[in-house]
């Protein structure tokens, strides 16, 4: 029988495999069914072999996360989770977790560790190994607040013993991501504001945070230039074509030319120097070029998929017994971070919302991303294991009922 652990494996399955096939793609170098036009424009590159695809950086990144994704089933997350709630053990592992996040962080400002590209300092590179350490954020955050609204129990709900502490440590690592990651950013800090939201905290404290929210967000964007002219292209990318219009139009250009049955793989034009950062923020516009309307709707599909079986290993319950809420609310956390992403990045793509360098969770090309996705997933599906199994120990222990007497 087919149950929500293995849907979330075989959507991130689906969703990576689709990924690898299209990163690929995009990086074809030469196709004889292309225009002429499209040709003389593409970049020079060396000729494309079966074995440049099998063994390319993509494919071993993927394997990589396939192998973190079987790992995440396999952890016993509810004995885990039954560790880190003990007092005594309970806030080392949270700290630790907490400090490992802020000097990842940190460390993009690092001389000679910190990697500049296109004006943000987003990248941590160690030799040939480059990461983003907002991923680490990222993925630390849900664990970090679901951890916080069940230890503080019944006090959740106060202002100063519950809310204050929580939104101060997601103001924090939020405003450090959002300096050089505005989108990735907003990310984190709504994802970490639902989980609180659906952990106890009051809904009127956590009102308060929006008059300083939009505020934060507007000084973000008028103190860097570029943000605002990503919001004037989201306006009328036609009023500069060759300018901060250029990618919205090129992204819509692309996903028209697909049409219904697309061009076909690897025949798409775009990715010959018409649509930049094709391989990670557009690279669902180029799946729309190349695979039409079947592949986005496969994509978008697999994407409902994948979140409508995380949803049910939330919120189902066997035999009366349902996950630990600290692994509800984790489970919930990671669904929404996937969930989230994912519809911020489709909204830019379409240009529904401003461009903003956030990837397309499990198909943008990606190496730290993806492995941490899969893993976090993978844990998800192991909260479906470790609830069966409790309920099924549960069950086999439960003493045989004892027939009513009159």
């Amino acid at each position: 029988m087919l149950r929500p652990a293995h849907g979330v494996i075989l959507a991130v399955f689906a969703l990576m495999t689709v990924g690898v096939l299209m990163v690929n793609s995009v990086g074809l170098a030469r196709n004889p069914g292309l225009e002429a036009a499209a040709l003389a424009s593409a970049p020079p590159a060396g000729p494309v072999t079966a074995a440049g695809l099998l063994w390319g950086r993509p494919t071993l990144y993927a394997a990589l996360a396939v192998a973190a994704l079987l790992v995440g089933t396999a952890v016993p997350i509810g004995r885990l989770v039954d560790a880190i709630g003990r007092r005594s053990l309970g806030p080392w592992i949270a700290g630790v977790a907490a400090a490992c996040t802020l000097l990842a962080l940190a460390s993009v400002y690092v001389p000679g560790l910190g990697k500049e590209v296109n004006g943000a300092r987003r990248w941590v590179e160690i030799g040939s190994w480059t990461m983003q350490p907002s991923e680490i954020a990222k993925w630390t955050m849900p664990a970090l607040i679901a951890w916080w609204c069940v230890t503080r129990g019944d006090t959740i709900d106060w202002f100063r013993r519950g809310f204050l502490p929580a939104i101060a440590w997601v103001m924090i690592v939020g405003g450090m991501i959002g300096i050089e990651d505005l989108g990735t950013g907003v990310l984190v800090v709504g994802v970490a504001v639902l989980l609180l939201a659906a952990g106890g905290v009051r809904i009127a404290h956590l009102m308060l945070l929006v008059p300083a929210g939009l505020a934060a967000v507007t000084v973000a964007i008028i103190e860097s230039p570029y943000r605002v002219r990503r919001l004037l292209a989201w306006q009328d990318p036609f009023a500069d074509p060759q300018g901060i219009g250029y990618h919205i139009i090129q992204s819509l250009s692309a996903i028209a030319g697909g049409g219904v049955s697309g061009r076909g793989l690897g025949q798409g034009i775009q990715k010959f120097g018409y649509l930049p950062e094709g391989t990670t923020d557009f690279i669902f516009a180029n799946i729309c070029e190349e695979l039409g309307l079947a592949g986005a709707v496969l994509v978008v599909g697999l994407f409902a998929a994948l979140l409508w079986s995380g949803l049910q290993i939330i919120t189902a319950s066997s035999e009366g017994r349902s996950a630990s809420p600290g692994l509800r609310l984790f489970g919930f956390g990671v669904v929404m971070t996937v969930g989230l992403q994912a519809l911020m990045n489709l909204l830019v793509v379409t240009g529904l919302a401003p461009t903003k360098g956030i990837a397309l969770p499990l198909v943008s090309h990606g190496g730290t991303g993806w492995v941490l996705t899969a893993f976090s997933l993978g844990l998800l599906a192991s909260i479906d294991r470790s609830r069966r199994a409790t309920a099924q120990e549960s069950s086999t222990s439960a003493p045989d009922a004892v027939p009513a007497t009159t």
